[in-house]
Order: C-alpha cells, then structure tokens, then sequence
C-alpha cells in the first residue's frame, strides 16, 4: 500500500476531516479517530480502515494520552483553534518579510516652478525586515470566523541599503503644505492668509528632509502652527508615521470551516462590510483576502481578489504563468492593467472618480477620500501600467515589468504563498490653486514621492513541509473526494504535519540591523506562515 507505516491521528470531534481520514486509510496509513467521551466512540459510515478512540480531554490522563498519540504519529488533522500550532503559525508567520523604500530626488526645484521638465533620481534601497503578527484574536460565530489586529513592526537592515536613512536626506513634495493647499482650494480668504504664513515660515512647495524624517515623521512648521489654532490638526508628518508597532484595525476572516474557499477572506473591517471613500457600491465593496492567506485548490482562471487598506480599496489578480520556487510548483498571479483602468478604459472604475474633473487616466488611483483630502495618487513604481504620458512628463522615470510588477506566486493545491513582491508608489498632484501665489506657474503635473517593494520568499524549512504535504496529495491524486477533504483541511487551516526527524532550529536572521521599533530582537520566524510543526517540536 502506498502509504503504508504512515501514523495518522484524526481529531473528528474538533475537525471535519473523516474523508480524509478515510482515503489516507484506504491508501494503507493507520489512522486512529478520537473521539470525546460525551460522544463515545463514533462508527460513520466513512470509518472503514480507522481505529476509534474516546479520550477524556479534561482529565490530565485523557490530555496526556493525546500528546502520546500526536508524538507517535506522522499527520495530525487538527482544527483551526486557539492553542493548537497552526492557529499560533497563523499568529506569528515563520518566513521572513522585508520592506524596501526607493526615494525619488527632485534635481531641478527651480527650473520646474520655473515651467520646465522635473526631473528625478531614484535613491534607494533603505531596507527594512518586517515583523507581522496578529493581535487580539478572538474566534467568533463557533469558529467560522476569526476576528484580530495585523500588527507590523520594522527593523533597519544597513548592510541591504545605500545609506544611513538618518543622513541622507532627499528633496521632494512638500506634502503637508499641499495637503493643506489643497484643503483651502475654493476659500479664496482662507487661502490667502495660509499662503502669508507659508511665505512668513519658508515652507515652500518643496522640501528637503532626511529619510528617517519623511518615513517616521518630522515636526512640520505650517501644521505646527495650524495644530496651535485646531487641536485636531496633527504637527507631525511622515509617511509611515504611526505604522511602526501598529495596525491598520481590526479585520474578521473567515476561517474556511463552512467553505475552503472562504479561507482567510475579509469579512468586515473596522466592522464595516463596506467602504463609504467612493461613489459606487462596486467601489466600495470589501472582497478578498488581505494577501496573506488564500484558499486551496486555486484555479489559473480564477481572480485573486486582495482588499489592501493602502489603497483604500480591493484589488484583483489574474493568472500570468506557471512558475516554480524551491522546487514547489507555483502559479503567478499579477494585477492586469484594467484594476487601474481609467472609468472610459474599465467603467467598472467609474466608482473611483469622486468628481469628473478630478478623474485621472490608467495606472493612477487618486486616493484623497481616504487621506484626510491630501493630493495622494496611487500607482505602481515608475508610472508602470500607467498611460506613457504620466512617465514623459517626468524626467528620469523607467517603468520595467522585472524591477515594478507586483506579483504573487501561490502553491495551486495549498494556497500558500511561496514567493511575493509587493510594489507601490506614492505620489503628489500638483497643479495651480486659488489664493496661493506660488502655484500660479504650474501645470498640472503627477510628481513621484517614494515608492515601496514588500517581498517574502517561502524559507527552506517550510518548503521541505510544503514538499512533503505534497507528496502525501499526489498518492492520492487519482480521489477527486481526497483532493477536496484535503482542500478543506489543507495547510494553514486545520492539517499540521509531524515530520520524524530530527527539530529543525531556526536561526536568527544574521543581517546587522538598527533597531527602528526599539525592540533589540524579534522572533526571526515570521512572514507569510506555512502550518506545520516538526515531531520534535510536538514533543517540546
């Protein structure tokens, strides 16, 4: 028999998994189902091939009876619940996540306000490892859903980066002065007495600031002196500001118990089920996952929907090609030119034109509604997608498919991500506005600010896990009903692998960093999680 001396225990009281059990018994594993004493022991009519057992698991005995079972057996079909290893996997993901920021430096201030071309230089990397963990998990409606925080810290990575982020300092859009600018737009009098008080400060349409000031935050003289009139005007700016040990709310998913292919999908966020930045229903819908989770059984024709807080709204991805990373076969799956399609190119997007003279043309996304109304346009780096007329008007932008697509390459039969790269540019409109002197020589012109590249490759102790999941799948490839039990239970939801062999250790990422959060060390295992545990680490 194929699966001969493989040892399975089946948690069927905690988990829907007696087909699984079933075929991996049929295939020649001893499977032992457990069962609690309430129920006794259950005969179905899919136990054929499996040993029973009721165990009382309030009792120290019955609890260490279990541990004895799961150290002597190879698969455990265990339940996405608190306590359990695939739940803290899910907690506190293992392989490793970074975060690179690439400057744009404006070299050319006045010849623009002047009229002329801008013109810019890419500066970067200034690397940073990304540490995810969820906060505050709670299971809710009987565990078909799971509620929690995502929570992201970041470590500076020297040696991954061309400078020292404190030093090196960058000139680019002065985003409060144009936040504010463009706030006041249509109040001619408010207009004015604000562009005084930036002439009497010397803020200007530019500004020149270290890294470490435009990512973390910096105290900015015009808000400063708003912030003394409205308290609820905030005097610090940056970019990342306040993303650093933080979260971006609360998030309920579905937990895949009812339906796999519900498995990590966004429910509510902020405990909306809907947005309310756009002007359509389909604009403002919540759909997809939040890209750290996907369903099994993935199919090349099927759309990856992502909803991203970033951008304010749900992307979507479409099949590219069949790759392969650490020898796992994998299927690409990229954001088409029609997610940021002009409403005349893709009128699905007509939702995202808050007004018809604000509407921009494909590859941009202007995301104002949720930025407090700052000119923010989103895109991908370089003006990537985008229609080439936003890349010519900017002077040292070269948009590449290898260096600017995002992409996601995903096991097709697990759903875990073995490899991604998340890439998004942050830009400013700027334009003439009433009332402010300084902007009367311009044209309107989409000036590129930063741009960011999230990546995380799957490690190679995960990998060898994902290797041999896969194994167990293809023995029993030729059962359609295998392939969907397995579906339902799959990696990272209720199937956690005890491999006999040696503990596989870990060993802290290596790479000198500063610490940016003030926590001198995290736990290195952390990214995008793969649900498996080492039968040595059952044991400890």
């Amino acid at each position: 028999m194929a699966l001969a001396g493989v040892r399975v225990i089946e948690l069927a009281g905690l988990a829907p998994a007696p087909f699984c059990g079933m075929v991996l018994a049929d295939f020649g594993a001893s499977v032992i189902r457990v069962d609690r004493t309430k129920a006794g022991v259950t005969v179905d009519t899919q136990g054929r091939g499996k040993r029973s057992v009721a165990i009382d698991l309030k009792t120290p005995a019955g609890v260490g009876l279990l541990k004895k079972l799961c150290v002597q057996s190879d698969v455990v079909l265990e339940p996405f619940r608190k306590g359990s290893r695939v739940f803290d996997s899910w907690k506190r993901p293992p392989p490793p996540v970074y975060m690179e920021f690439f400057f744009f430096n404006v070299t050319n201030v006045e010849e623009f306000l002047a009229g002329a071309k801008p013109r810019v230089k890419q500066v970067g990397p200034y690397a940073y490892r990304e540490y995810r963990y969820k906060d505050n998990v709670t299971m809710v409606d009987g565990g078909t859903k799971v509620s929690a925080y995502n929570t992201k810290s970041f470590q500076f990575l020297r040696n991954k980066s061309v400078g020292d982020p404190s030093e090196d300092s960058i000139t680019t859009a002065n985003i409060p002065a144009w936040a504010v600018m463009n706030k006041l737009k249509g109040n001619f009098w408010k207009s004015s007495m604000v562009s005084v008080w930036m002439n009497s400060i010397g803020s200007g349409l530019f500004t020149t600031r270290t890294v470490d000031e435009l990512l973390w935050g910096y105290e900015d003289p015009l808000l400063a002196r708003l912030a003394g009139m409205s308290p609820d005007v905030d005097k610090i700016f940056g970019l990342m500001v306040n993303k650093n040990g933080s979260n971006d709310g609360e998030f309920v998913f579905h937990t895949g118990e009812k339906n796999y292919l519900d498995y990590g999908r966004v429910v509510t966020w902020k405990g909306e089920s809907q947005l309310t930045f756009w002007n359509t229903n389909h604009s403002n819908s919540i759909v997809g996952s939040d890209g750290s989770a996907f369903h099994p059984l993935l199919d090349r024709n099927e759309r990856i929907h992502i909803f991203t807080p970033d951008l304010c709204r749900s992307i979507y991805m479409e099949f590219e090609k069949d790759v392969e990373v650490r020898g796992i076969p994998a299927y690409r799956f990229t954001p088409p030119r029609s997610v940021l399609a002009s409403k005349e190119e893709n009128p699905d997007n007509e939702g995202f034109c808050i007004s018809p003279e604000e509407c921009l043309g494909t590859g941009l996304l202007r995301v104002s509604p949720c930025r407090k109304g700052a000119p923010v346009v989103a895109s991908f780096p370089h003006f990537y997608l985008a229609d080439d007329k936003y890349v010519k008007a900017i002077e040292g932008l070269s948009p590449e498919r290898s260096h600017h697509q995002t992409y996601l390459d995903l096991n097709p039969t697990t759903g875990v991500i073995v490899r991604a790269n998340k890439r998004a540019q942050v830009n400013i409109l700027m334009n003439r506005i009433s009332g402010f002197v300084k902007t009367r020589t311009l044209n309107e012109t989409i000036i590129p600010v930063m741009f960011i590249n999230e990546s995380v490759v799957i490690d190679e102790a995960s990998a060898a896990r994902v290797h041999k999941l896969l194994l167990i799948v293809s023995l029993v490839s030729n059962f359609p009903l295998m392939i969907v039990a397995l579906g339902a239970i799959m990696l990272g939801v209720f199937i956690l692998l005890l491999v006999r062999a040696r503990k596989q250790k870990t060993s802290e990422d290596e790479t000198s960093y500063s610490p940016v959060s003030g926590k001198e060390k995290e736990d290195p295992q952390n990214g995008t999680f793969i649900g498996l545990t080492s039968k040595a680490e059952a044991q400890s």
